[in-house]
């Protein structure tokens, strides 16, 4: 009868993050990651093999990561400056490399992954995608300085709190590369002033 139940809670979940409901991709995947409570439920769920705190760090830097991606090939096809095309180009790569790695993780940690960019990076993709040359470009380096900024904090938290050893090391490898972006972003941002 346990099991049944901790079967109907996952159904209902996996319902509603098709439905939508009102939570968007990474609250979804938050709470299904919720439900595979190796402690209680691992029969029907499969368990998951880390602390909530890291399956949190790995949606979260799933979605940024994946919004990195998205807005790298908005500015691919949107901005005229070089410098951040360059920029662009180089979000594309590695936060796409950085997805790929991160994925390979909870895949094998059993943690489910945002299919699609939270609430906050839709808004933020609608809003830069009616903005055209300069104010395009403008407000691109702008997401991607405060972007880097939230990034690095949550990459150096995990490294230096994070409970499992994949995830503290992935996050460790990624803090490096992410001040880089923001070195070079800050650079590109004090050009355009």
């Amino acid at each position: 009868m346990k099991k049944l139940m901790y079967v109907m809670a996952i159904s209902a979940l996996a319902f509603q993050a098709c439905n939508g409901g009102n939570k968007d991709a990474k609250e979804s995947a938050d709470s299904l990651n919720m439900a595979k409570d190796t402690t209680t439920n691992t029969a029907a769920t499969g368990g998951i093999t880390v602390e909530e705190a890291d399956a949190k760090f790995t949606t979260q830097a799933a979605v940024g990561g994946m919004a990195e991606v998205e807005l790298g090939k908005m500015a691919l096809e949107k901005s005229s400056n070089p410098q951040v095309k360059e920029f662009a180009t180089m979000m594309v790569k590695d936060h796409g490399m950085a997805n790929t790695e991160l994925t390979a993780i909870a895949k094998q940690k059993n943690i489910t992954l945002p299919s699609t960019v939270d609430d906050e990076h839709k808004k933020k993709m609608d809003d830069l995608s009616k903005k055209t040359g300069a104010d395009f470009d403008k407000a691109y380096v702008d997401a991607m300085v405060s972007g880097h900024k939230s990034t690095l904090k949550l990459m150096e938290d995990e490294s230096r709190d994070g409970k499992d050893a994949d995830l503290k090391a992935f996050a460790t490898k990624t803090a490096p590369i992410v001040q880089s972006h923001l070195v070079m972003i800050n650079k590109i941002n004090d050009s355009m002033k």
